[in-house]
């Protein structure tokens, strides 16, 4: 899978440990960036990998700042995301099986190496579960359609 990474200046060492594992794993890794510890403004990363997921430049997408919350934010102002903030393996796992959502996102203020890789593996390896669920993925999207 050709998996797209970002992140703000608070996330460098943990995006660096999230890519080894994911190459570990078999997977492309395309990193967005940043790339050095100076402050930065995290929307900017989100915007860049939400539009590299919905084009389908990459599968999917990892977003990773303080907390997750900022830079998901950006990434679902780009019409076709759904970014989900997770601290654990069970919120990971249900927002693939029944949300569909295209980009992970956690803090590397919140989640330790350890336990982000978990929620990490968790997300890559739950798949839509589809049925009733679609219509409700459908019925969020729907709302993008109307905000335009």
């Amino acid at each position: 899978m050709r998996i797209g990474i970002g992140n703000d200046h608070s996330a460098l060492e943990l995006k660096a440990e999230i890519i080894e594992f994911l190459k570990e794993k078999g997977h492309e890794v395309v990193d967005y960036g940043t790339n050095t510890s100076e402050s930065c403004d995290y929307p900017v990363y989100g915007e860049i990998v939400g539009r590299a997921v919905v084009s389908k430049e990459v599968d999917c997408g990892i977003l990773i700042c303080g907390t997750g919350l900022g830079i998901s934010l950006a990434a679902n102002k780009v019409k076709g995301v759904r970014a989900a903030v997770c601290s654990e393996p069970y919120t990971a796992k249900m927002s693939r099986l029944h949300n569909d959502c295209n980009i992970l996102a956690f803090g590397a203020r919140v989640v330790g190496a350890e336990l982000a890789k978990m929620i990490v593996e968790t997300w890559l390896d739950t798949d839509f579960e589809g049925g009733r669920h679609q219509r409700r993925v459908d019925l969020i999207m729907d709302i993008e359609e109307k905000n335009e």
